[in-house]
Parts: structure tokens; C-alpha cells; sequence
């Protein structure tokens, strides 16, 4: 062999050596984020579920590759964007945004992970076996925005206690939620001597008409019931609740940093970053199945006192006392 024919063969090799390399590497696994509604609305939630993720090492664009899949508010279409996260056959599937996304998710496969976030039992919605063992491919963090919906209703109460008339805003789509709700909030209506008047809507252009039937009704207050699509349009109902002068209450922050009157609700940061911790720990080997479902405990009340004295309300010491924060 001829020296030029030799070092010609090495220089080939030394190319070819680093190309295989690069080639045993393992490929970047995928997460598959399902989200109910939009983007933007739920950009806090995101960048909590994010901060749990890289509290046990995973980066995105670094370590990790995810795959958002958003429905808009528009529940039906949950179902094809969770088959399509399973063409793809990502490593798990995180839902976002509400117990909607979490049960297209599980319709969708019986065998890749699925890391859920809601607000109804797991057990009773047949997501898990038992909380300490789910015993299936689904694991998750439950908040309880459900839970307190009666105490949203007492919370209102306490700052219009002449009020005997009050509004409570579900989304119809989302059966299971809508149906709880109505029945613990009536049940909690009931105890405190009210007339609870459900109202729905299932998208921006239903709000206004709600919010004119609160005005006929003569409603002396509002509460927005736990939801995916409402929580991404926090501040817009917030507008509105402004707009009309109707004292209201919400689950998150989001809605009394935007001009609603008060939220009373789980932390978003905690409960978000608690499920992004879950899916790092199944990319990393574990089984949802020895998983225990996790619940978010941390609740927050926040009084927007502007707000309060734009309506003309006085809220009593004894509640602000026991707020988490007061916007002036």
C-alpha cells in the first residue's frame, strides 16, 4: 500500500470514528405536554412545570424535547391531540390546563406514562387505583380548587353579606367538573340561606350574555367555578367583573392581580412545579404505578382592596387579616 493511500484510509476512519460516536448516543426523550386551552393563558403554569422539571435535571432544549399540544378551550378537540401524542410515541405525557386534558389522555393509551393535574378524586374518576399505589400508567398532583369551591362562596358572602342572590359561572363542556361544582356550591348555598343561579359559558363570546343575566338577576355577587378555559381568560372575566361592578371571586392569583375583587384557590407555582418534578422522575425510570398521587395543599387568598373600594365594598378586618396578600 502506497503512503497516500494509507493516510488517505486514516483521514476516512478519523471522520467515520466521531460520526459513530454521535450515533450510539441516545436520543433526547420527548415529552408531550396536553394542554385544554391556550398558551399564553396558562404561561405561569408552564413555567412552574418547567422549574419542577429542572429540580430534577432536565432542561428543555438540553435535555429534554416537549411537544405542546394545545386545545384552545376547545375540549373536543383533546381526544386527536392526545392520539397524536401517541403516534409520536413520546416518553410521557404531562395534561395541563384541567381535568379535561387528563382524560382525553387516558382514553388515549393504557401504556405510556401519564402525569395528570386536577381537581376531582383520581379514584372516583377511575385515573388510579388508590392515591398511595395508582397501580396503573397514570400518576399525577391534585389540587384542591374543587374543595373549597364552597368556601369561594363564603368568602363572597362575607364581603356582601346582604346579598341573597349570588351567580356561580360554570363551563358545560366540562361535564364531570361542571356537575361537582353545581351540587357542592347549592349544597353550600343552601347553608348560608342563598338563591345560587348557574350560569354558563363555553366561550369569550358567551361571557357577556352572562354577565347581563347577573345584572337582571340582580346578583350581589359572582363566583367563577373551576376551569381550564376560565382560568386562561382570568383577565378578561376579571374586566368584566369590573365593568359591571359585580364582586367576584376565582381560584388563582391571575384573576385579583388583573382587578377581580378576590381569588381563593391551590398555588399554581406549587402544585405545576410538583407535576413537572413527576415527569422528570418517570424519564429518569420510575413507574407511575409506585408513584403515590401527589396533593397540592398549599391554598392562597388574595383581596384586591382597589377593587373592593372601587365597589363601594368594606371588607371587613377579620378577612383581611386572614389574606395571603392584599393588592392596594
Amino acid at each position: 500500500m502506497r503512503r497516500r493511500e494509507f493516510i488517505t484510509i486514516l483521514g476516512g476512519a478519523a471522520v467515520a470514528w466521531p460520526l459513530a460516536g454521535r450515533a450510539q448516543q441516545p436520543a433526547m426523550p420527548v415529552i408531550g405536554l396536553l394542554g385544554a386551552t391556550t398558551a399564553q393563558g396558562y404561561a405561569a403554569q408552564v413555567s412552574a412545570f418547567l422549574q419542577g422539571l429542572e429540580e430534577v435535571g432536565f432542561v428543555e432544549g438540553r435535555d429534554v424535547a416537549i411537544e405542546y399540544r394545545w386545545a384552545d378551550g376547545q375540549y373536543d378537540r383533546l381526544p386527536a391531540l392526545a392520539a397524536d401524542l401517541v403516534r409520536r410515541r413520546v416518553a410521557v405525557i404531562a395534561t395541563i390546563g384541567g381535568n379535561a386534558s387528563s382524560l382525553a389522555a387516558k382514553a388515549a393509551t393504557a401504556t405510556i406514562p401519564i402525569v395528570f393535574h386536577g381537581s376531582i378524586d383520581p379514584v372516583e374518576a377511575g385515573f388510579v387505583a388508590s392515591l398511595n399505589r395508582p397501580g396503573g400508567n397514570l400518576t399525577g398532583v391534585v389540587t384542591l380548587n374543587i374543595e373549597t369551591g364552597q368556601k369561594r362562596l363564603e368568602l363572597i358572602h362575607e364581603v356582601v353579606p346582604a346579598a341573597t342572590v349570588m351567580g356561580l359561572l360554570l363551563n358545560p363542556t366540562n361535564k364531570v367538573i361542571a356537575e361537582a361544582q353545581s351540587k357542592d356550591l347549592q349544597a353550600g348555598a343552601r347553608a348560608l340561606a342563598l338563591q345560587l343561579r348557574v350560569l354558563h359559558a363555553i366561550s369569550e363570546r358567551d361571557f357577556d350574555a352572562a354577565f347581563a343575566t347577573l345584572i337582571q338577576m340582580r346578583a350581589g355577587g359572582l363566583v367563577i367555578g373551576t376551569d381550564g378555559f376560565f382560568t386562561s381568560q382570568s383577565e378578561k372575566l376579571a374586566a368584566l367583573t369590573v365593568r359591571h361592578s359585580i364582586p367576584a371571586i376565582f381560584q388563582y392569583r391571575a384573576f385579583a392581580a388583573a382587578g377581580g375583587l378576590m381569588s381563593y384557590g391551590g398555588s399554581v407555582t406549587d402544585s405545576y412545579r410538583l407535576s413537572g418534578v413527576y415527569t422528570g422522575r418517570i424519564l429518569k425510570g420510575e413507574k407511575p404505578a409506585d408513584l403515590p398521587v401527589q396533593q397540592s395543599t398549599k391554598v392562597e387568598l388574595i383581596i384586591n382592596l382597589k377593587t373592593a373600594k372601587s365597589l363601594g365594598i368594606t371588607v371587613p378586618m377579620s378577612l383581611l387579616g386572614r389574606a395571603d396578600e392584599v393588592i392596594e
